[in-house]
């Protein structure tokens, strides 16, 4: 009878299957650790877009009554009583006083009375259907409440924001119907003839911030080798070019304004440069979180602050305070005062952007202190294990003993095996040094790849 042994295949099958079930779990928790970014992201997104946009309503929205007398005073009580906080109801003395503080978008619609004796119709036609038609619809079913000797005007500057002065319109309509005239509408600052809206600004914010956070990805992900001094000069390089690409888009591509193209560059370029250096710094702490930092910073808190589709007297406290200091917003109305309203105001959002590219360059300089500090911490852990290794050797080579007739050639000998056991150790040092290298290079350009896959895909 054999006593040789067959091999056990259900051994081999159970171990097998049990190493393939150890590779779909290891796999398994990593798509499931990368899941947590897009889901971050669908959650900022969805609180900000829906807290920002969901619901717009004016807050203390400034507009005017044209006229100096008793009347008109009496007119923007009425509306003022009315609004419950929703307006801000002023007088000022004539037309031209109401074009200039339009054109500073100091209010944001004018509503002059023309015909003697139609305030006493508009001021009913404010109490009882002016702030029904501004929250829900065109309205005001009320008699003439005077015989009017010209239509009412509504002065607005759909420039500033079309939105804005879609609702001013609303609440003026009525007041114009109880005097038994149709409103007439006039557009002090109007939009460019391609950009009706007026939205391509904002739109143009879009597609530079894309370009930009975008590239804070790649520079980043796969320039994570290179000095931090080199890749902040890489960032800026690439926010030229994506000012370029903004410009052209907004002027001879898309035809959104029709002059002030340099100005716009300008703008574009310290816009781009400062999510650029921003990014750049923050990848040296956040790694492959870094597409999240800069999507909630330059998406999710910038877009629905800019003021490009909803004025922040048309938002919640919380966007609208954003409004007055976040870099979208400097872009959108800095563009909007270069192009339309003479450079009024432009000053202090220039200011804005260059204060967020001083903030991406003390970023840059905060990341290039920790790197420093990096490598140092680095070089004395591999002087420490040089150490180990060089007493590890030490040890290995054995001492000398004193012999009374040594043989021709043998300290040759024995100093040729010294020599072979200490490369020996030798080479098994920098062997381990050399996967360690390896090791580290292959997770960088594993990070680089998933981080631009995340950003590519959002």
């Amino acid at each position: 009878m054999s006593t040789v042994r067959r091999p056990d295949h259900r051994s081999e099958q159970h171990g097998s299957h049990r190493s393939a079930r150890s590779v779909h779990s290891a796999g398994l928790r990593h798509v499931l650790t990368h899941l947590i970014t897009p889901l971050l992201m669908c959650i900022g997104m969805g609180l900000a877009y829906l807290g920002a946009f969901a619901n717009p309503a004016p807050h203390h929205l400034p507009v005017a009554v044209v006229g100096s007398g008793r009347s008109a005073q009496l007119l923007a009580q009425s509306i003022n009583d009315k609004a419950g906080g929703d307006l801000e109801v002023r007088t000022v003395a004539d037309r031209s006083a109401a074009v200039e503080r339009l054109k500073h978008q100091d209010i944001f619609g004018a509503y002059v009375i023309h015909a003697q004796g139609a305030s006493k119709g508009a001021a009913k036609g404010a109490t009882s259907g002016g702030m029904k038609s501004a929250t829900g619809g065109a309205g005001g079913d009320g008699a003439a409440g005077g015989s009017a000797k010209q239509a009412p005007e509504l002065l607005v500057a759909t420039a500033g924001s079309d939105t804005s002065a879609s609702v001013v319109q609303k609440v003026f309509t009525p007041i114009a119907a109880h005097q038994g005239a149709p409103l007439k509408v006039t557009d002090v600052a109007p939009t460019a003839e391609d950009d009706p809206t007026g939205q391509g600004i904002f739109f143009l914010l879009v597609a530079i911030s894309i370009g930009s956070y975008a590239s804070v990805a790649v520079i980043g992900g796969a320039g994570a080798v290179l000095p931090i001094r080199l890749r902040a000069v890489l960032a800026i390089g690439t926010s030229f070019v994506v000012g370029l690409i903004g410009t052209a888009f907004a002027g001879p591509v898309f035809h959104l304004v029709d002059h002030g193209l340099r100005g716009l560059w300008l703008m574009a370029w310290l816009y781009s440069a400062g999510i650029l250096l921003i990014g750049t710094g923050l990848h040296t702490f956040l790694k492959r979180w870094t597409t999240l930092g800069v999507m909630a910073l330059f998406v999710m808190l910038n877009f629905t602050s800019s003021g490009g589709i909803f004025r922040p007297e048309m938002q919640n406290g919380f966007f609208a305070a954003l409004h007055s200091f976040w870099n979208g917003a400097g872009f959108v109305e800095g563009t909007r005062s270069h192009v339309y309203f003479d450079d009024y105001g432009l000053s202090g959002h220039v200011w804005t952007l260059v204060w967020w590219l001083v903030a991406g360059l003390v970023m840059v300089g905060v990341a290039a202190l920790a790197e420093r500090r990096r490598r140092t911490a680095a070089a004395e852990a591999a002087a420490n294990a040089a150490a180990v290794a060089a007493a590890a050797v030490a040890a290995t080579v054995p001492e000398p003993v004193p012999s009374p007739a040594p043989e021709r050639g043998s300290w040759l000998e024995r100093a040729a095996g010294t020599v072979q056991v200490a490369g020996g150790v030798g080479a098994e040092v920098g062997d381990g040094a050399a996967d360690v290298d390896a090791a580290v290079a292959a997770e960088v350009e594993v990070d680089a790849e998933v981080e631009m896959e995340e950003a590519v895909g959002v």
